[in-house]
């Protein structure tokens, strides 16, 4: 019977990581006090790709819109190099100097450097202090609490595996699986409810802000908006707007031209 013993360490484990998960995620999904002015007010661009992806997506955002205006070029093979060097926010300067002096330099460190500027930092607390964004501790303990349940699963899996080997065949494994179904199919559920109601683990928007993304009237994905460095050819600048919005509501995937994705994606991990 001291396969019992790997029994009760398996429900444990997965009792006690499944409860730290349903906490977290009772915590996350709180009710915030928006701001009723920024409930009433349209959100830019930075605010909107902030709320939609995070740090991550501003980088996004501001890399594309300094290439659609010609003072970037991204080049399919993860570099960007500067063509103008006036940024004209905090955000583009920001850029700009984590490029560096010499004016060309892959696009990660670039993006490692954007997602801890100041000025995204500074968008990030504007943003929950209004209401509109959850604070990083709620996306830290919920990201966190995932993590513990799946290691819990994986633990299940290994005591079950030890106590199998210490039932004899003659004796039938099969019951003694049966227990450790149990804890197994808890952690198992709950990462796949984490994974439906809580992806990615760590939801930029509140409920307030989620209903300011809402009203944004996102255009349908275009067959244009190339810029330099990234493909042949250049979109009309009509399309900009457009293309910037869809970029900063759903990524990288809304962009058109394949070259400038793989600029993006390749080097930022999406």
């Amino acid at each position: 019977m001291l396969w019992v013993l790997f029994l009760l360490v398996a429900w444990c484990a997965a009792i006690v990581s499944c409860t730290r998960l349903c906490l977290a995620a009772v915590a996350a999904a709180e009710p915030m006090d928006p701001d009723p002015a920024a409930e009433g007010k349209d959100l830019s661009l930075y605010e909107a790709a902030f709320l939609s992806g995070g740090p991550r997506r501003v980088g996004d955002l501001v890399l594309v819109a300094m290439c659609r205006e010609r003072r970037l070029l991204l080049a399919h093979t993860g570099w960007v190099t500067v063509v103008d060097p006036d940024g004209r926010d905090e955000l583009e300067r920001s850029v700009i100097t984590a490029i560096g002096p010499e004016g060309q330099s892959p696009v990660r460190p670039v993006r490692t450097a954007l997602a801890t500027a100041v000025p995204v930092r500074a968008l990030g607390e504007r943003l929950v202090a209004a209401g509109l964004a959850v604070p990083a501790s709620a996306r830290t303990n919920v990201a966190v609490a995932v993590r513990q349940v799946r290691a819990a699963c994986a633990l299940v899996l290994m005591t079950a595996a030890a106590a199998l080997l210490l039932v004899p065949p003659a004796a039938g494994r099969g019951p003694v699986a049966a227990w450790f179904a149990l804890p197994l199919l808890l952690t198992a559920s709950s990462l796949l409810i984490a994974r439906l109601e809580a992806h990615p683990y760590s939801r930029w928007a509140s409920p307030a802000g989620q209903r300011l993304l809402g009203r944004i009237d996102v255009p349908p994905r275009r067959t244009a908006g190339r810029c330099p460095g990234a493909g042949a050819g250049d979109g009309g600048d009509g399309d900009d707007g457009d293309l910037l919005t869809a970029l900063a509501v759903h990524g990288t995937a809304a962009l058109p031209d394949p070259a400038l994705r793989a600029a993006l994606k390749a080097h930022w991990g999406h």
